[in-house]
């Protein structure tokens, strides 16, 4: 496979399956994940995006974008890529000047350890809060995407249909931004 650098000189670096699965099992993998949110005029999130997506198990779950960091990837572009693949090409996200993220979360294979549950590995996950301007529509692997007001993305119907802890980090992120209920 050919790399070829991208406008801002990015050479995406990808492991073979074998390489990757032997990297998690020894190292935790850097993750990003953004909660897609809509603000109104005066920057108070009134909707949440939520992706409908398949499990590697064949469940269907709903979920935060979410994505690896690539090798020698910036966490803007990782975040910006992540986006583009779920939200599609036209979604316009606005990523702050400083991209300190509202919280980190620690997955583990095993879920007692923080609740936040990944059979495959140990992640970790730089979590940010997303404005989204533009057309978001679900994309590449995204079922549906569901556009939500803060109260339903954390009420016990829609949580209950969140695996991994989703549901913890969209309260997290709606604590956040003042939009808990």
């Amino acid at each position: 496979m050919s790399e070829t650098a991208d406008i801002t000189g990015f050479r995406p670096a990808w492991l073979r399956d074998d390489e990757l699965d032997q990297a998690r099992a020894w190292l935790p993998v850097l993750y990003v994940e953004a909660v897609p949110v809509r603000v109104d005029q005066y920057g108070q999130v009134n909707q949440v995006g939520l992706l409908l997506r398949a499990r590697p198990d064949g469940s269907i779950s709903r979920a935060a974008v979410s994505g690896r960091v690539l090798h020698s990837e910036r966490i803007r572009q990782a975040l910006l890529r992540h986006l583009e693949k779920d939200l599609g090409p036209v979604a316009l996200p606005r990523l702050p000047a400083d991209l300190s993220p509202f919280t980190v979360v620690e997955y583990f294979p095993d879920p007692q350890v923080t609740g936040f549950h990944d059979p495959r590995q140990h992640a970790v996950a730089l979590a940010y809060v997303v404005p989204v301007d533009g057309d978001a529509s679900p994309s590449q692997d995204t079922l549906d995407l569901t556009w939500m007001t803060p109260a339903e993305a954390v009420s016990p119907g829609v949580a209950a249909e969140m695996t991994s802890g989703h549901d913890r980090l969209i309260r997290l992120a709606m604590a956040h931004v003042g939009a808990l209920p």
